[in-house]
């Protein structure tokens, strides 16, 4: 039987190509396609308000409410604002914490810091959350360090949500970004130096279109998590996000649950295709 297999396959290129990955393929397709179509479908459909039971018939009233109720598209803005704030603000921290990384730190210093960054990722989610949770707190340390210049911290609110997701996804915007960064050729740096240019142009003309596609890599990461996180907002804030009213909404209306959840899909796809038309994904 064995033999029989061997010869099967043996000069079919295609055939063991196919055979490979028909497993992980066949996963995406019925546990993640599989599921997220069922989502769309549950959208359309809406809850009995006498029974509670799901009414399992084509409706558009939870995508209309969505449109309609202005609750909901505050909601929804909070939360996109939130995650490009998020976005922006750890490309600003992370590229040249990268830079330094990738073209000036020594090897030691490089795999230091490389550990410095991964550590964060090895303690649970929930504890640093709380961490923050403490931090922000009416009698936490960070007020504790402004009251004597009469100053105070934001404590639990939008901007609790904006600090403590800019923390927790950092590492993920610095790691795409150190790769992308290492990649490029110290001679094109030099040549452009030897050429005049500043250092501002270098990195304008340079430095930022060639590592772009990296920064666009670290921003899916941080947008995509931002707009789907609820745990964050629920401890640090009394303030709604998206997957706040989605964990309310999916125990007794699951297809409003369904249909607040296509917001986030369709956002990023959305994102994605302003990135494509930007170029970053010319050069990957």
């Amino acid at each position: 039987m064995g033999h029989r297999l061997a010869g099967l396959f043996q000069g079919r290129r295609r055939l063991q190509i196919g055979a490979l990955l028909a497993g992980p393929i066949g996963w995406l397709v019925i546990g993640y396609l599989g599921s997220l179509a069922l989502l769309l479908v549950a959208a359309f459909w809406s809850v009995d308000p006498l029974s509670g039971l799901t009414v399992k018939s084509f409706t558009l009233e939870n995508f209309e409410a969505l449109w309609n109720e202005p609750v909901y598209r505050t909601i929804v803005w909070r939360t996109i604002r939130t995650a490009l704030l998020v976005t922006l603000t750890d490309a600003v921290i992370a590229f040249p914490i990268a830079f330094y990384m990738a073209k000036v730190a020594s090897r030691r210093g490089k795999a230091l810091l490389v550990v410095g960054i991964l550590l964060p990722l090895w303690s649970s989610y929930l504890v640093k959350v709380y961490a923050w949770r403490t931090l922000l707190g009416t009698h936490g340390a960070i007020n504790w360090a402004l009251e004597p210049i009469g100053l105070h911290g934001p404590g639990y609110g939008t901007t609790a949500v904006w600090l403590v997701f800019s923390y927790l996804w950092l590492p993920y915007m610095i790691l795409p970004i150190y790769a992308g960064l290492e990649r490029i050729p110290d001679s094109l740096i030099s040549a452009s130096e030897d050429l005049g240019a500043s250092p501002f142009t270098t990195f304008r003309r340079v430095i930022l279109p060639l590592s772009f596609p990296a920064v666009v890599a670290g921003s899916i990461f941080t947008f995509s998590l931002t707009l789907g996180d609820y745990i964050t907002p629920r401890l640090v804030s009394n303030d709604q996000f998206i997957g706040n009213v989605i964990f309310s909404n999916i125990a007794n209306n699951q297809p409003f649950a369904a249909a607040l959840a296509m917001v986030p899909i369709v956002v990023m796809i959305a994102y994605l295709l302003v990135a494509r038309k930007l170029g970053a994904f010319e050069h990957v």
